[in-house]
């Protein structure tokens, strides 16, 4: 008789650090370089299986967070990555490296997202780099909390919108000429679209606005056989977090949850390699919410 192997099951409660976390703050975009303690990617944990062997993805916001664990699941499954980011150099070699250690080609495209051209030119160098374009994440954020609607300014209202929803229609407008059937476009909202943060009032307006961009593009693209998903994360490990919460909301950061923690990036990762694979063939204009147990409704 043959022993059968068990696969590791762990208490998911107990698999990552929980707060209290030490009290930290940065300047955004933050980087990971400097978080504590550092955010898991998947880099020694995630293993592909060929499930996107071939295809060619454009991740904005790819070098840190979500987007890296993203990068890397994706190369690790057969893709070439281009990650798109505004200024963090580091950080973005880095997930560069995984990526080509993966044995897949990397481009990494530093700018401003909020800028129209720029998206056109993501777009641009994905094409002239890869000859295609298969999958596009849409993940790039920004946000800043305030105790009332008067400390918002009139420039960090429109910035916000214009990072987080006018880039991502730029982007799948210059992409769609290149999408063939069979493309897959993910992008990322929030949990904050369903019960709001109070102290986030622009970043949860324009989560709320990409489940709705999400829902009717797929209807557009759906007879294109273009697949249109998003993801609603819960609390985040990522660099966004120090550098927009107070050292105190952080040190608490992922509490409120029924695991009693903040999610990490890696956490994230297999949920989109599903939706860009061809096991998510039938789903589409979908909001996976990926949120440690916490409510949406």
């Amino acid at each position: 008789m043959g022993t059968t192997l068990k696969a590791k099951k762990e208490n998911p409660v107990e698999k990552y650090p929980a707060p209290p976390y030490p009290k930290q703050e940065q300047e955004m975009p933050g980087t990971e370089q400097k978080m504590d303690p550092k955010p898991d990617h998947g880099e020694t944990t995630y293993k592909g299986s060929g499930k996107l062997t071939g295809r060619k993805a454009l991740i904005t916001g790819g070098d840190s967070g979500i987007g890296k664990a993203v990068a890397i699941a994706f190369a690790r499954e057969g893709a070439d990555v281009l990650i798109s980011y505004l200024n963090e150099e580091e950080d973005a070699r880095e997930v560069a490296d995984h990526i080509r250690a993966a044995g897949q080609k990397a481009i990494m495209v530093p700018g401003d997202i909020s800028n129209e051209a720029h998206c056109k030119q993501l777009v641009e160098k994905a094409i002239a780099e890869f000859g295609q374009l298969d999958i596009i994440v849409n993940n790039a954020a920004y946000q800043m909390e305030h105790k009332s609607l008067q400390e918002i300014s009139s420039e960090e209202w429109d910035y916000t919108f214009r990072t987080n929803v006018t880039a991502m229609f730029h982007i799948c407008k210059a992409a769609e000429p290149h999408l063939q059937p069979g493309s897959s476009v993910i992008n990322t909202s929030s949990v904050n679209a369903y019960t709001p943060n109070r102290s986030l009032m622009p970043y949860t307006v324009t989560k709320a606005a990409i489940q709705n961009f999400t829902a009717t593009l797929a209807q557009l693209w759906g007879e294109k056989g273009i697949r249109v998903n998003c993801v609603a994360p819960g609390p985040i490990w990522t660099p966004l977090i120090p550098g927009s919460f107070s050292g105190d909301k952080v040190k608490e950061f992922g509490s409120q949850t029924p695991l009693k923690r903040a999610g990490q990036p890696a956490e994230l990762a297999p949920i989109y390699v599903l939706l860009a694979s061809e096991d998510g063939s039938y789903m589409s204009g979908a909001t996976v919410q990926v949120t440690g147990g916490m409510p949406t409704i």
